[in-house]
């Protein structure tokens, strides 16, 4: 059987760094992302999750923890070969004596172009169909319709957010909420149930369809729409049970995970952790999504193997019993065979 082999960070790859206040280029990321989430590790004020992508541009960024509109960095934040530069001491990204874990995807490469398999055309968009990511901007109807992705393969996980004005949250589609329901990136908040946001209805290869809901299609708002398919091997979007125990539950995704972002369907926060911060098992460095804090240390929640991840504590927020908890995965040293069939994580 032949077998494709990615690099470990051709997609996806986490970057630490530390800040300096200046000059400050982070260009050995080994790839060129399209998509960098930056938050800083250690304490200070302000600690806020800092999004930038080239279908926005450069400079502009917006924050999961909060439903401000999009905003332009008045210090360089250009995404560029390799990685990224900074410069100038913006506290959210580049401060001397904080350190800072940035999160990178890569999508098609640049700003893309118009998608128009939706009944809105989007103003830009770029897809990687091998890693099953896409980037979309688009300008609502205030009426049912729909966008396209580019995947051209189902998204299995999809966050949205209105960047034109603030106070609107950011919304999130996943495969185990189902299309009758979704989940908020920037609360703590258990799913809730609506059909104004999806109609109710699941994406296809081709679209994703939208109600007339301010947070994903008022009329006139402009949008961000990131787009994730699971790709055997390299991603994994799912759910599990949990079962209450310190021998916890062990979800299975055919690869050793680099990243992995969970949330429970109950009222508990994304709980996200890596393989390159210290501590990403036994004593876990766990980030969370919608939360300023520094990372946390030194609480054993989940531990990464070489097939998948395993609960390792009764803690509500990866494992109370019966309680369902979503996650989307990606893996340190991706390999697919030619059929799709993931080969054993190393």
């Amino acid at each position: 059987m032949a077998y494709i082999s990615f690099q470990p960070n051709d997609y996806f790859t986490t970057h630490l760094y530390s800040g300096n206040d200046s000059t400050n280029n982070q260009t050995s990321l080994g790839m060129t992302p399209d998509l960098v989430w930056v938050k800083s590790r250690n304490t200070g004020s302000p600690t806020q999750h800092y999004w930038v992508d080239k279908v926005r541009g450069d400079k502009k960024y917006i924050s999961s923890n909060a439903t401000t509109a999009e905003q332009t960095d008045g210090n360089t934040f250009d995404l560029v070969s390799g990685g990224f530069n900074l410069a100038g001491g913006n506290g959210w990204t580049n401060v001397s004596g904080r350190t800072y874990c940035a999160w990178n995807w890569k999508a098609g490469g640049g700003q893309g172009s118009s998608n128009t398999d939706g009944s809105i055309n989007t103003t830009y968009t770029s897809v990687n169909t091998t890693a099953g990511f896409s980037i979309s901007k688009y300008t609502g109807t205030g009426s049912n319709a729909s966008i396209g992705t580019g995947l051209g393969a189902i998204p299995h996980m999809a966050i949205f957010k209105r960047t034109d004005t603030s106070g609107f949250n950011w919304f999130v589609y996943h495969r185990s909420l189902g299309a009758g329901q979704f989940s908020i990136l920037d609360t703590t908040g258990a799913a809730q149930s609506s059909t104004s946001i999806w109609q109710n209805t699941t994406p296809t290869s081709s679209v994703i369809t939208l109600g007339g809901d301010g947070g994903v299609n008022a009329s006139g708002g402009t949008y961000i729409c990131y787009a994730f398919a699971e790709k055997k091997g390299y991603s994994k979007i799912s759910s599990y049970s949990g079962n209450g125990s310190t021998d916890g539950s062990f979800i299975f995704t055919g690869f050793k995970p680099a990243f992995v972002m969970i949330k429970s369907t109950d009222t508990e926060g994304w709980y996200i952790i890596d393989n390159k911060r210290t501590g990403f098992n036994e004593a876990n460095y766990a980030l969370i999504a919608q939360d300023t804090s520094a990372e946390e240390t030194g609480t054993n929640r989940i531990n990464l193997l070489s097939n998948g991840f395993k609960a390792t504590t009764s803690n509500s927020a990866v494992n109370t019993s019966g309680q369902t908890y979503f996650y989307m995965a990606f893996a340190e040293h991706p390999l697919v065979s030619s059929n799709g069939v993931p080969a054993v994580a190393r």
